[in-house]
């Protein structure tokens, strides 16, 4: 019989070595608890003009992420002050030195918060489809860099919504009425919308492709209207295919919708369904960045729900960052969390876990 030598012996029984931690994970045990509550929102400030409440909302409410918001036509300037004003509210007490994502909506055609010298005059998403893919990623890493001169590390694009027609996007009032689709089908959308995400990767800037499951067969818009549902998408469903492709090509965010699919969950918005969120853009498409919700602040589709219990659903439901426009509505929402997570221990490891994605996507884009 061959005896091993000393030193294979060693290999061979020695325990395994776990590896060192992540910048994230080493990021995450230095937070608090609040701290870690804080990485789940997103808040809102005007895009020329620091919100005084949000800036204060970083250091109190230890506010991880912040949205440029409403239209600004003064190019890059003012943006990119308003965006060094909230960076500059970092700390380690207020987020533990993790700096802030600093998001906005940057699609083309009326959707494009940043204009005006700097900024390109972006055409409509339906504009953008006719294009060749590959010019389409050359010129989608030129508006990364547009934004990154103005501060923003994550665009709120591309839109992954199908619609099915011309005839049918006249009566879709968040989509097809705005020309917000890449085309009819979800080939054209996913050969276009990949572009899109690639092209803003090259130039380092996040993406958040949106409104999973799919916002291109409803008939209102979730922001100015209640009860807005899709009847039409199944778990299997074709338009499912632009979001699979996206996630495949390693899309950081996703974006929920707040439609209500009665396919899929019929008593619940898509953004607070544990269905929706986890069975389907977790388990089936294999998604393990971070999910952002749409507004939840001022979204006529989710005004039933008190503020708190809308962002605690939605964390519930698998989600990790909670966008709201609206500043006013953040205290509600975080301190209904952090009281969630202080007595439900199912739901503080909820947290931890969306803290420890955003903070990885943090990781990938230098924020840490």
């Amino acid at each position: 019989m061959l005896v091993p030598s000393v030193a294979l012996a060693a290999v061979l029984f020695s325990p395994a070595v776990a590896p060192p931690p992540s910048p994230a994970e080493t990021a995450l045990d230095r937070m608090t608890l609040t701290q870690q509550v804080g990485q789940l929102f997103m808040v809102g400030t005007p895009a020329d003009e620091v919100d005084t409440r949000t800036r204060a909302q970083i250091g109190r409410f230890h506010v991880g992420n912040v949205m440029l918001t409403g239209r600004s036509h003064h190019g890059v300037r003012p943006p990119a002050r308003v965006a060094r004003t909230m960076q500059a509210q970092v700390s380690r007490r207020s987020t533990s030195g993790a700096r802030l994502f600093v998001a906005t909506d940057q699609e083309g055609g009326l959707v494009r918060v940043l204009q005006g010298p700097g900024f390109s005059p972006i055409p409509t998403a339906l504009e953008q489809g006719r294009w060749r893919p590959s010019r389409l990623r050359a010129a989608a890493r030129r508006w990364a860099g547009e934004l990154r001169r103005a501060g923003v590390n994550l665009d709120l694009a591309p839109v992954l919504d199908t619609v099915p027609g011309p005839r049918a996007a006249r009566r879709n009032p968040p989509i097809g009425v705005f020309d917000r689709e890449y085309g009819y089908t979800p080939r054209a959308v996913t050969r276009h919308g990949l572009a899109f995400v690639r092209g803003f990767a090259d130039g380092r800037v996040a993406t958040a492709v949106k409104h999973f499951p799919g916002l291109g067969r409803v008939r209102a818009n979730t922001d100015t209207s209640s009860h807005v549902t899709d009847s039409v998408t199944r778990r299997r469903d074709p338009y499912l295919a632009p979001f699979r492709a996206a996630v495949e090509a390693g899309a950081p965010f996703v974006m929920m919708s707040t439609a209500v699919y009665t396919r899929l969950d019929p008593r619940r918005p898509a953004a607070f369904s544990p269905y929706v969120v986890g069975t389907m853009l977790r388990r089936d498409l294999g998604f393990d960045g971070v999910v952002i919700s749409d507004d939840l602040g001022g979204a006529r589709q989710v005004a039933g729900v008190s503020q708190g219990q809308r962002a605690v659903r939605f964390v519930a439901a698998g989600g990790d960052v909670v966008l709201t426009v609206h500043p006013g509505t953040l205290p509600a929402m975080y301190r209904a969390v952090l009281q969630r997570a202080r007595s439900d221990q199912a739901f503080r490891a909820q947290v931890h876990a969306s803290a420890l994605r955003v903070l990885t996507a943090k990781q990938r884009q230098g924020l840490l």
